[in-house]
């Protein structure tokens, strides 16, 4: 069976590239593998038919480089949702859109199966929660491009620290990653609560005001995204820290897991991973169960589109449950809405958010 995919938003995830991941001549002119429409192409049944954006000249790029026919290139996402019949809609838009572009989509007439939504969910909690309860209302699954969750190597990782307990109790995590919080640290938060398992319940923050955005996007709007981190403690207990205050050149994604059982070091972008189990007192380093090397950027995440499109694909057929649902991926933004909310007011901050400090809302591309 064949399955119609359409995309909402033609900027660099949708499948242009990104200034500063990708060579300039490339955006727009090549075909990127880690993207929406590239992991579209790697399935077998998923086809991209139609693509939609307010941007006419982007439009084109994107249709021309990717095939797509000129009456299936449609200027806003109200036309296309209105006109086409689809099984999966993404939507690439930037955070502060992703709310309506969700919403509009599981209410359409387009009556998708699925929404793959780009992360971070949402720019507010209530936001993000108003695109779960329209999709919970619609039968709509939706899935967020926390795209480490699709790499093997992450997924077997959280086997065997969640299901086979191979840290014991954790007692800490130090956290380190690139600024933006919203733009890029939502990657490192995402994998420390899926890695955990767990909610956050106290939260501290520290906003720099700091951003490197506008010269890698080529952006010209200001946005509130900004450098930054602070401690966060989970609902189980463990102490974290996170630092996210660095600038891209310079950070390598780090945690640092302390067990009652062991201790696991993960390097992501030098592909370091190291485990030491704890016996009568000495740590003593071992390999990883079932895990061949080290997670890198060049290989587990270029290829983590294809595996969230083979996982939306077997969404699609009912032979799979989320990976990333939209509850999962609320976590990662209640500790960075906290941080703002706890810098700006001095204080230290509760989650589950009280109702008015869920709609604060953070604005990034």
């Amino acid at each position: 069976m064949s399955y119609r995919a359409g995309i909402i938003g033609t900027g660099g995830i949708a499948g242009m590239g990104i200034l500063g991941m990708h060579d300039e001549e490339a955006i727009g002119n090549e075909k990127i593998e880690a993207s929406h429409a590239g992991g579209y192409a790697a399935t077998d049944d998923v086809e991209l038919v139609a693509v939609a954006d307010v941007d006419e000249e982007k439009l084109a790029t994107f249709g021309e480089a990717w095939d797509v026919p000129s009456e299936r290139r449609y200027v806003g996402h109200e036309a296309m949702m209105e006109a086409e019949d689809l099984d999966v809609v993404s939507v690439c838009t930037p955070s502060f859109l992703h709310h309506r572009h969700v919403v509009d989509a599981a209410e359409s007439a387009a009556d998708p199966d699925v929404i793959w939504c780009e992360k971070p969910i949402a720019s507010s909690v209530s936001d993000a929660e108003e695109m779960i309860d329209a999709c919970d209302g619609t039968d709509t699954e939706l899935v967020v491009n926390h795209s480490f969750r699709f790499t093997d190597k992450l997924r077997q990782l959280r086997r065997l620290v969640v299901e086979e307990d191979l840290l014991g109790e954790v007692h800490s995590v130090a956290t380190q990653f690139r600024m933006e919080l919203l733009r890029n640290s939502t990657h490192l938060l995402d994998t420390l609560v899926y890695l955990l398992d767990a909610r956050a319940e106290t939260v501290s923050g520290h906003i720099t005001g700091e951003n490197e955005a506008v010269d890698s996007l080529d952006a010209e709007a200001d946005v509130d995204d900004a450098g930054g981190g602070g401690f966060v403690v989970m609902d189980d207990g463990t102490f974290t820290t996170v630092d996210c205050t660095i600038p891209r050149d310079d950070s390598s994604m780090t945690l640092n897991f302390v067990g009652s059982e062991g201790k696991l070091y993960m390097n992501n972008d030098d592909g370091e991973w190291r485990y030491w189990s704890l016996e009568a007192g000495d740590h003593v380093e071992q390999s990883l169960p079932g895990i061949d090397g080290s997670w890198t950027w060049d290989d587990d995440y270029q290829g983590s589109f294809a595996n969230a499109a083979e996982h939306v694909e077997a969404l699609l057929e009912g032979d799979a449950e989320n990976r990333s649902t939209g509850e999962e991926a609320k976590r990662s933004l209640e500790i960075i809405v906290a941080f703002y909310v706890s810098h700006y007011t001095g204080s230290q901050v509760s989650i589950p958010l009280d109702r008015p400090l869920r709609d604060v809302e953070i604005t990034s591309w």
